[in-house]
């Protein structure tokens, strides 16, 4: 099994699998199943839904207290409860009860209170579920960076205070136009009113697709394309619905679980369920990722292997390029940007560029374009050459080295620096431009 295994990954990952066009589309869902199969049984995902799970249940009262109080002053409180009936539906019977409990608890928070000490509380604790849920989705994109905390402050408290509002605007809309006597008159038509009724049922599960891709949009700590944002939010959205509908055959069957967890079983039930729910997110999450970022499938969460030669190659060639258009108004080099470019996964191409920016030989602006971090003249190879040498260094001594090693090292550190010394950024430059011109002179001489 293991030798037929090893077989069908080689063959999934060939680059003879896929040959004609329709073999290259059912390849690529293979490889994005296997991927998030293999993501999923790594088991990081989980446990990230499962520190989600503690938080919800930490947060759920302060954060619907919350919207709950931005939503009164507006007078449009009571569209509340329709949302969370929506997401306990896979409940059945139970959903009014959860939904009624959690209704209960908001409604005890008084206005007054809200006022002083408990706003600051419901606001932290707001804040603290918002940052574990951009962690998470950090993590799936590999970002290492979360935001600055006045973003967090600025970002989160929109989200918070627009958010639910949006939502039960776009709710009591849908509900407003559907009661409207037009829409009752074009009901009677047939068959657009049987058109209309399929697109009303249909409405709460676009609503969801479409909160999910949102999320992958906005959430991650880094540029997030609208397809694949689409493509996970659709994927999570069909599988939350799908999952939702297996819950409910479990939930019919909770006498089982009331005879062993008394009034705790649906408590119980509703974390579970909220574990799912997470996991489902991250799992989309996972595919929208992977959608924008190819090269990363493969591999899922394992470091990229690399040799000092090809680092320093990578760092030699992201200087160059930076350099050398960093005054073109026109043009401004991204980590993707840079990996086209040279041709080389972007999964290589980070841990190097982070180096560079960690020595303070490149810096980004505000959107995520790559700048020398000073005078390209004053910017020598062999401080370039060092930072990515000394990237990820060691943790510990070197031990008890012989004599003889460490003079074979200390050669070796010497003929870098005189292979380099005195030789400037700038200077590559300058060969670069005069090797790419030489070839453009012989062909236009006669």
């Amino acid at each position: 099994m293991k030798e037929l295994e090893r077989r069908l990954r080689s063959w999934l990952w060939s680059e003879d699998a896929a040959r004609s066009r329709t073999a290259a589309l059912g390849v690529a869902s293979a490889r994005l199943a296997a991927g998030l199969l293999r993501d999923l049984m790594a088991g990081e995902l989980s446990l990230r839904a499962m520190s989600l799970v503690y938080s919800t249940v930490l947060a759920i009262v302060p954060l619907l207290a919350f919207s709950f109080s931005v939503l009164k002053g507006l007078g449009v409180h009571r569209g509340l409860e329709p949302l969370l009936m929506n997401f306990f539906e896979p409940f059945g019977e139970r959903a009014a009860e959860l939904t009624d409990s959690l209704i209960l608890f908001v409604d005890n928070i008084s206005s007054s209170g809200l006022a002083t000490v408990s706003l600051v509380i419901l606001i932290f604790t707001s804040l603290s579920m918002a940052q574990k849920v951009e962690t998470s989705f950090n993590f799936v994109w590999r970002v290492d960076r979360p935001r600055s905390f006045a973003r967090r402050l600025s970002e989160y408290l929109s989200v918070l205070l627009v958010g639910p509002v949006l939502m039960t605007v776009t709710f009591g809309l849908i509900a407003t136009i559907a009661s409207t006597r037009l829409m009752n008159r074009i009901r009677e038509l047939e068959p657009i009113g049987g058109w209309i009724a399929s697109v009303g049922s249909l409405t709460p599960y676009l609503l969801i697709i479409a909160a999910f891709s949102l999320l992958n949009l906005f959430v991650p700590n880094t540029r997030v394309r609208t397809r694949a944002a689409l493509a996970g939010g659709a994927f999570a959205g069909l599988l939350w619905v799908g999952s939702g509908n297996l819950f409910t055959s479990l939930v019919v069957d909770a006498s089982r679980y009331e005879a062993i967890y008394s009034g705790f079983a649906i408590v119980i039930m509703a974390m579970v369920w909220l574990y799912f729910s997470w996991l489902i997110l991250l799992l989309g999450t996972q595919l929208a990722f992977y959608i924008q970022n190819p090269d990363y499938l493969r591999y899922g969460q394992r470091t990229a292997e690399m040799s000092n030669g090809l680092r320093e190659r990578l760092a030699f060639g992201v200087m160059l390029l930076v350099g050398r258009d960093f005054d073109d108004p026109q043009h401004g080099w991204r980590v993707e940007s840079l990996a086209a470019r040279m041709r080389v996964p972007r999964h290589y191409l980070e841990p190097v560029v982070g180096a560079l920016m960690r020595e303070r030989l490149l810096t980004e602006t505000t959107d995520e374009r790559l700048m020398p971090a000073k005078d390209l003249h004053r910017m020598s190879l062999l401080e370039i050459s060092t930072a990515v040498r000394g990237h990820g260094r060691d943790a510990v001594g070197y031990g008890r080295d012989t004599r003889a090693v460490r003079d074979l090292s200390e050669r070796i550190d010497a003929a870098l620096r005189g292979a380099l010394q005195g030789e400037t950024l700038a200077d590559l430059i300058a060969r670069d431009a005069e090797t790419e011109e030489t070839p453009r002179r012989r062909l236009t001489e006669p």
